[in-house]
């Protein structure tokens, strides 16, 4: 295959992740938010693959990081602030119930436009701030194990209180840990990280919804609780270029 045809085969991916989350919007509408979730979902497992495969293929493109960041905005930002307004915030007045579910958009978008700003030569094996696919996970995640524990959709309030932390967590200075490389060539601590990744694949295939929110919860706990007791070492080892005035505009 040449590098031409290679090279639609991430966007191929991309285009899936935002399909997807196009349709969990369409569910979220109809009033169906757990088959809205299990898209997101998926959307998010194309979404991991699609960046990795373009380097795994040799042909990462500043299109893709910009095309991958347009996917995302309807998958994980547009999706989850869509969740929030359908089914949390009922019974509170308009405005803030608008507010409070803009918070995924919004944080998130930022969140977007800052990681596509702040583009660096050489990768670090962490992000800057929750990311916006972790951000809707988490979310939806609460929804599908709240479905499975208690057969409805969670304690709004607690849905809320949520969304407030994981959209300053996305603005934040917070390191999170990158997911690992899909390879097994790549080191110890990788084939361990990987081999994790498809355990809690297979995990959320057996097990569904009650897998994802714990697991999600204690990846985040760990990198908050890292960043607050040792805040220093992080910030010295966060070297990212900042671009020129010429870049930005």
């Amino acid at each position: 295959m040449n590098k031409n045809r290679k090279r639609h085969i991430p966007n191929i991916l991309t285009v899936l992740n935002m399909f997807l989350g196009f349709l969990a919007i369409g569910m979220l509408i109809k009033g169906d938010p757990i088959k809205a979730g299990w898209l997101v979902l998926f959307a998010g497992a194309f979404d991991a693959v699609d960046g990795k495969i373009a380097r795994l293929l040799g042909i990462p493109s500043r299109f893709g990081t910009e095309f991958d960041s347009f996917a995302d905005t309807i998958s994980f930002c547009a999706a989850p602030s869509v969740l929030i307004y359908t089914t949390y915030v009922q019974g509170l007045p308009p405005i803030l119930g608008g507010l409070i579910s803009f918070i995924p958009l919004l944080f998130g978008t930022i969140r977007l436009a800052r990681f596509n700003v702040l583009q660096e030569e050489d990768p670090k094996p962490y992000f800057t701030g929750l990311t916006t696919p972790l951000n809707a996970l988490f979310i939806f995640g609460y929804m599908l194990f709240s479905d499975k524990i208690s057969g409805n959709t969670g304690d709004p309030r607690i849905a809320i209180l949520l969304v407030v932390i994981m959209g300053l967590l996305m603005i934040s200075p917070v390191r999170f840990s990158k997911f690992p490389l899909i390879s097994f060539r790549k080191g110890r601590k990788n084939t361990y990280r990987l081999l994790g990744v498809f355990s809690l694949l297979v995990s959320l295939i057996f097990l569904r919804g009650i897998v994802l929110f714990p697991l999600l919860s204690v990846y985040i706990l760990w990198c908050v609780a890292a960043w607050v007791i040792n805040p220093h070492e992080i910030v010295d080892s966060m070297s990212i270029k900042k671009p020129s005035e010429r870049e930005l505009l």
